[in-house]
């Protein structure tokens, strides 16, 4: 039997993370962040910048153009969640969500994008 080390080093993966940063591989990002295996998005929902309660629909929309099957959302220390009015993006476009603490929001992703899952992580830094 072989064994292949499996070789993330060119998809995004979260290396780290703080209460005003993340690293992906070894770049630090700070502010909202909206991230795939191939694509990062920096000032992603300017308006929600130090809350979640800035977040827009227009926000979730561009976070459903990544083609991710599934977006999870990382709201800051602790598990949030947004008006139900603003998740009609991604239900109209059929993409599963999850709102989660940022540690495991980050945690998570890194778990799916492993796998080769279709995946997005959008990033809500708390003020």
């Amino acid at each position: 039997m072989k064994l292949y080390l499996d070789n993330l080093s060119s998809i995004n993966v979260i290396s780290g993370y703080g209460e005003d940063h993340v690293m992906v591989g070894k770049e630090r990002h700070e502010g909202n962040l909206l991230l795939s295996a191939n694509r990062i998005v920096t000032g992603w929902a300017p308006e929600a910048r130090g809350s979640l309660e800035g977040l827009r629909a227009e926000d979730l929309a561009e976070a459903a153009g990544l083609g991710a099957e599934i977006l999870i959302v990382g709201t800051g220390k602790r598990q949030r969640f947004p008006q139900p009015t603003l998740l009609r993006p991604l239900i109209e476009a059929r993409i599963g969500f999850e709102f989660m603490d940022f540690a495991a929001a980050c945690r998570t992703y890194n778990i799916l994008v492993g796998e080769s899952r279709a995946v997005a992580l959008a990033l809500i830094y708390e003020s």
